[in-house]
């Protein structure tokens, strides 16, 4: 039965604490893309979202911005926003049993902070055991890399599910940048990547995992995920 958004948990936004692409110095962070159009879609419906990263505090854009981008420019401009990911909570102090749902935000930062946090880890796996929904889009998915249910089994196995591809990583030049290849590093985790054409809207669904390929699927993953919890998935 669908439900109304008063009804509706929180969904709990991770977003990076990473600001350097490991021992390079190459600056990064995470996308602001990539939480504005999720966002938007969320807060349009009237459902709640709250913010969280590794080391709480200020989370860092990674200077990706587009601001001819109107949705992008219009959060930017947001003072409430602005405060929200300057004063991102700690992701080890967050309770997961007040949301409904968890998004990983994507950035390069990520893939150096994202797949061996516990707390992440602990989200997750309290989030899936609940019946609430995982989701990621981009980078974000590095996550999921080692996150299990509360069975011990590996979340990514046997699901299908879509991330920052391959060729997408070496089109930008990162190939030897980031310390592993996410779409490669999920399918050998059991994943059932779905892999399509560099910079295309892809969003896969299985079951109550959600997931995007990339900045240009964030805002369909926002709809999507915006559906799944209105029709009390």
């Amino acid at each position: 039965m669908p439900r109304s958004a008063a009804d509706i948990p929180p969904v709990l936004f991770v977003v990076t604490s990473v600001n350097v692409k490991g021992d390079t110095g190459i600056p990064t962070g995470f996308n602001l893309a990539e939480v504005t159009h999720p966002l938007d879609k969320l807060q349009a419906a009237g459902i709640a979202v709250e913010f969280a990263s590794p080391q709480g505090g200020a989370a860092p854009p990674d200077g990706m911005e587009d601001f001819n981008d109107p949705v992008l420019a219009r959060w930017w401009a947001d003072e409430g926003f602005r405060h929200a990911i300057a004063n991102t909570r700690r992701l080890d102090e967050v309770d997961p049993s007040r949301y409904g749902a968890i998004f990983f935000a994507g950035g390069h930062g990520t893939m150096w902070d994202f797949p061996d946090n516990e707390a992440a880890q602990r989200a997750i796996r309290e989030i899936d055991a609940a019946g609430g929904i995982v989701s990621a889009v981009c980078h974000g998915p590095a996550a999921l890399v080692n996150a299990r249910r509360a069975d011990g089994s590996l979340l990514v196995a046997g699901k299908r599910l879509a991330a920052f591809t391959d060729g997408e990583e070496e089109e930008v030049q990162s190939t030897h940048v980031v310390p592993f290849l996410l779409a490669s590093t999920l399918v050998a985790r059991g994943a059932l990547h779905q892999n399509t054409p560099n910079w295309s809207d892809n969003v896969v669904v299985d079951g109550r995992l959600i997931t995007g390929q990339n900045p240009q699927s964030a805002a369909h993953l926002g709809e999507v995920l915006r559906d799944a919890l209105l029709a009390g998935a």
